[in-house]
């Protein structure tokens, strides 16, 4: 199925309920600073989250730009075109810096640059930053206690060497070599891949757990880290249950559509406008969702007692389900069963924006864009601490917007002896 678009316009005011940025820069790494030398899409996700934190981002472009500055779409009234959803959707809370790093001058400020920085991170294919003489050995010489994170397609040499280290990778191929897309699909057996880029999206979540925990590290010892992520090793860990299943009983997953291999009732379920979810393999739960569907006999009878036994009368289960949830719309189902048994309709975009649950917790937040005369809609940071705030507080930036800036703050400080 295509995408479908909002003919109605309401997504022209969405920002207006949408949460406000935050006034300033703050988190519990405020007194961070990071150099981001990525591009696309796990790279700048990885820094992104760590400036939500509060960490001081400053991205180093070269003189043409992060490619995906490029890519659309724009809003309606944006006529500068300075960048795209794409861009603006990962590189928020961050400032822009130009430098040519095959230029002796431009390497002298990214130099200093590192020398006050706590943490640099890259996502270029391995061996580029040591051709420029600016790998982790050579940072570190310069700074031992220098964090250096590197998200590669198949990891980095430094970790471990395999013949596939220098192969160039996207989403799509971590998705496919790691083994996710070998089961994810229906039931027919058409394989699909996700519908987030998770081939990126997880490994730029390892990588802020690994660049925390060696910046802990360097803080109590002095001593810096180089941090490796690979884009497929991560999904592989993400899958987890491909691999423990065949240690296990030899099995092979496949595509399974939206069933649970070892759980039932737990998958989705036709409305008369949708689908639910609904997941109840407990005994309470089951008990539960069998007085609301009126179908208390289902309760003890021998082939429907426990989660393994349903499980292999699947199709029975269905049936008694669907009979109840197909007469109802999506709200209604939700509604009535709510707190009682674990429930969720699914939500598109627009569903997401009307959601009372997604306001009260401030996750769509409005951004301002340069170049639109509307600000635009993202996801909130979902990281929160009680006692101190984090958040979007600026947008994205334009290609080389802070050089000066940035450049300025490296004259007033004392240069390395």
């Amino acid at each position: 199925m295509s995408a479908v678009r909002d003919e109605s316009g309401s997504y022209l005011a969405a920002h207006e309920e949408a949460a406000a940025m935050s006034p300033e820069r703050s988190g519990p790494l405020a007194d961070v600073r990071i150099v981001d030398l990525t591009q696309a899409l796990a790279g700048p996700f990885c820094t992104m989250i760590l400036a939500d934190m509060g960490a001081d981002v400053i991205k180093v472009e070269p003189p043409h730009g992060d490619t995906v500055r490029l890519i659309g779409p724009h809003t309606e009234a944006d006529d500068e075109h300075f960048f795209g959803g794409y861009f603006a959707s990962n590189n928020r809370n961050k400032r822009s810096v130009v430098l040519n790093l095959k230029e002796p001058d431009d390497v002298s400020v990214f130099l200093r640059l590192v020398d006050t920085a706590d943490v640099v991170v890259e996502n270029y294919r391995a061996g580029v930053m040591d051709e420029l003489g600016l790998g982790y050995e050579a940072l570190r010489e310069r700074k031992p206690d220098l964090v250096y994170g590197a998200i590669r397609g198949f990891g980095d040499p430094r970790t471990g060497e395999g013949p596939y280290t220098y192969w160039p990778a996207y989403d799509i191929v971590a998705q496919s070599m790691s083994g996710l897309v070998s089961y994810t699909g229906t039931k027919d057996g058409e394989r699909v891949v996700s519908g987030p880029s998770v081939g990126d999206l997880y490994p730029a979540a390892m990588m802020v757990s690994g660049v925390l925990a060696a910046l802990h590290h360097a803080r109590r010892t002095g001593e810096g880290q180089f941090v490796d992520v690979g884009m497929v090793d991560s999904l592989m860990a993400l899958c987890e249950s491909m691999t423990w299943r065949y240690s296990y009983t030899g099995e092979i997953q496949a595509p399974r559509g939206s069933e649970h291999p070892s759980l039932c009732p737990f998958e989705l379920y036709d409305t008369a406008d949708g689908q639910v979810a609904i997941a109840a393999p407990g005994p309470r739960h089951w008990e539960r969702l069998c007085r609301i569907i009126g179908r208390e006999d289902m309760i003890d009878h021998d082939r429907y007692k426990s989660s393994r036994r349903r499980v292999l009368h699947r199709e029975e289960v269905r049936e008694a389900v669907t009979a109840w949830t197909s007469g109802l719309t999506k709200a209604e189902v939700v509604d009535t069963l709510a707190d009682k048994v674990p429930c969720g309709p699914v939500n598109n975009a627009v569903d997401l924006h009307d959601n009372e649950q997604v306001r009260a917790r401030k996750m769509l937040v409005a951004v301002d864009h340069p170049g639109s005369a509307r600000p635009v809609i993202t996801p909130n940071t979902p990281i929160r601490f009680a006692h101190l705030p984090t958040g979007v507080y600026r947008p994205a930036p334009k290609l080389g917007e802070h050089t000066d800036e940035v450049i300025a703050e490296l004259d007033q400080q004392k240069e390395p002896e």
